[in-house]
């Protein structure tokens, strides 16, 4: 009976010992995705500060004044003066709708055909 535990014993410890070798290895395998999650992040980080500054650089106010006085004659661009903005008073906002009524008798609702669906 004693042999039959040692034997039961050694292979729990054996089935143990390769769960642990099968998780060390998977682990190993999580940490190195991680790794390369963490490296490709840090790429598309550094090409957005790449874009950002081609960005700024791109609309460059002295830039966009040449360019709008190059293209006048095709784009028809006029550059913008204090002239062109208008006072608040100035402005046209729309008017308030009127207020609705509140519904104080009861409604009826039927169909066209008077029979409800």
């Amino acid at each position: 009976m004693r042999s039959v535990l040692y034997i039961l014993s050694a292979l729990a410890v054996m089935g143990l010992a390769f769960w642990a070798y099968t998780q060390n290895y998977e682990t190993q395998d999580s940490l190195a995705e991680v790794e390369d999650l963490r490296r490709q992040i840090a790429d598309k980080r550094e090409t957005l500060g790449i874009l950002r500054a081609e960005w700024a650089y791109l609309n460059r106010p002295d830039r966009l004044r040449e360019l709008a006085l190059m293209n006048f004659d095709r784009l028809g661009l006029l550059p913008l003066a204090p002239e062109q903005f208008a006072e608040v008073d100035q402005v046209a906002y729309p008017s308030p709708e009127p207020e609705l009524e509140l519904l104080t008798a009861p409604v009826t609702v039927s169909a066209p055909d008077g029979e409800f669906p």
